[in-house]
């Protein structure tokens, strides 16, 4: 996971220890609240919930942008958000996590770029960020760049026995475009 996708923002609040303003962070034990200074200050509180559903904690100064009420930090069945303290009458989200987008347009719709996601199994692959509207998906690495066999707009990037090696993204080609990843 990228340090990007672990940040989501200043809070109003202050760093008991040095005075810095806080942010919400994700790690591996969850999400926690730490110094914006780290790794000169190493503030850090937990932002755990019991439950599912359940706010966690209130963000104060931060209102819905839909409604103008204040933020919370919520627990769900699928991980931390951000929603409105007014919810069900305003169903604005946040995501915490959001998926980390790649340059490289989507072969089969053209409109959309592609994002890396994760399957319930854990497993990475890239998608279409147009989905369910198109449901072009990926399980190798996209690349950037034209088949030279079949001119198809997409190339990939395969683990094999022999290195990572490059081939074309289409399902009827598929063929290896190169013996080494063009770096």
């Amino acid at each position: 996971m990228s340090k990007t996708a672990l940040f989501t923002g200043k809070s109003e609040e202050l760093c008991p220890e040095c005075g810095a303003p806080l942010v919400i962070r994700t790690g591996k034990q969850g999400p926690f609240q730490g110094c914006s200074r780290y790794p000169e200050c190493t503030y850090i509180h937990s932002l755990t919930s019991q439950s599912d559903g359940h706010v966690v904690k209130v963000l104060e100064g931060q209102n819905c942008p839909q409604c103008g009420e204040t933020l919370v930090l919520r627990q769900g069945r699928y991980g931390m958000f951000i929603g409105c303290s007014s919810y069900p009458d305003c169903e604005y989200i946040a995501v915490i996590d959001k998926p980390d987008e790649t340059q490289i347009a989507c072969p089969q719709c053209k409109q959309g770029k592609l994002l890396q996601r994760k399957s319930r199994y854990g497993k990475v692959f890239h998608a279409c960020d147009r989905y369910p509207e198109c449901q072009f998906a990926l399980n190798h690495t996209p690349v950037a760049g034209i088949c030279p066999i079949c001119s198809y707009p997409l190339l990939m990037e395969k683990r094999t026995s022999r290195g990572n090696r490059l081939f074309c993204a289409s399902k009827v080609c598929g063929k290896e475009v190169s013996t080494e990843k063009d770096d």
